[in-house]
């Protein structure tokens, strides 16, 4: 059993991923904004804490994290305003970064984005600000000393996943259902051997559990 803290909790992929880790009897464990929030997540065994990142001291954060034995970072902007875009996927990556290193909680996973998303279009300011700072996180991360995994899904899609993806270092940019990424990062959380590498996600034809084993260095 792992106790796993996730930011971004309540949302698509977080919310999702603390469901398929409770069902495998993991402890969940998350920050949400709104006392009501907490409560609706007690009501299905999970231990959230109010608090907003934005504005939490790294020593906050920490104390929040306790000693949990991985964090996953499922929050973004989705590429909102410039100010929510860098307090959440820019500083606050960051800030978790140190109060992970600071909690001595060493397993780090960041849900970033594929960095040929959206190419084809003509993509306004702040969406292509959005994708600066998704690469930023991604290089503070890979820097740090935490045992980090980078996962860079394509393009989210709602709805019922297939169970199958293609994983690995490269993939093509297509589209892939929440579902399978939660299921993905869950089967990635319980493998110790996968570590300190960056994994791009799509949708294929290798049952999760497969592809990701196909991953071990």
């Amino acid at each position: 059993m792992m106790d796993v803290f996730i930011i971004g909790i309540t949302g698509g992929v977080g919310g999702l991923l603390a469901q398929k880790l409770r069902s495998r009897g993991d402890a969940v464990r998350g920050l949400v904004r709104r006392e009501d929030q907490h409560a609706e997540l007690a009501t299905r065994g999970m231990n959230a804490r109010v608090g907003d990142l934005s504005s939490m001291t790294v020593e906050e954060l920490a104390a929040t994290f306790g000693s949990v034995d991985a964090i996953v970072f499922s929050a973004g902007s989705n590429g909102g305003s410039k100010e929510i875009t860098k307090a959440i996927d820019g500083d606050g990556v960051a800030k978790a970064i140190e109060a992970a290193r600071l909690a001595g909680v060493e397993r780090f996973a960041l849900v970033s984005v594929l960095p040929e998303s959206w190419r084809e279009r003509d993509l306004g300011e702040e969406v292509e600000y959005y994708f600066a700072v998704k690469k930023d996180a991604d290089i503070a991360l890979s820097r740090s000393e935490l045992n980090w995994l980078v996962l860079r899904p394509s393009l989210l899609l709602d709805g019922p996943g297939a169970g199958a993806v293609s994983l690995g270092p490269a993939e093509f940019h297509g589209q892939i259902a929440r579902d399978d990424v939660a299921g993905t990062l869950a089967e990635l959380l319980h493998e110790p051997r996968i570590g300190r590498q960056i994994l791009e996600l799509n949708t294929g034809s290798t049952p999760i559990e497969e592809a990701v084993r196909a991953n071990v260095r």
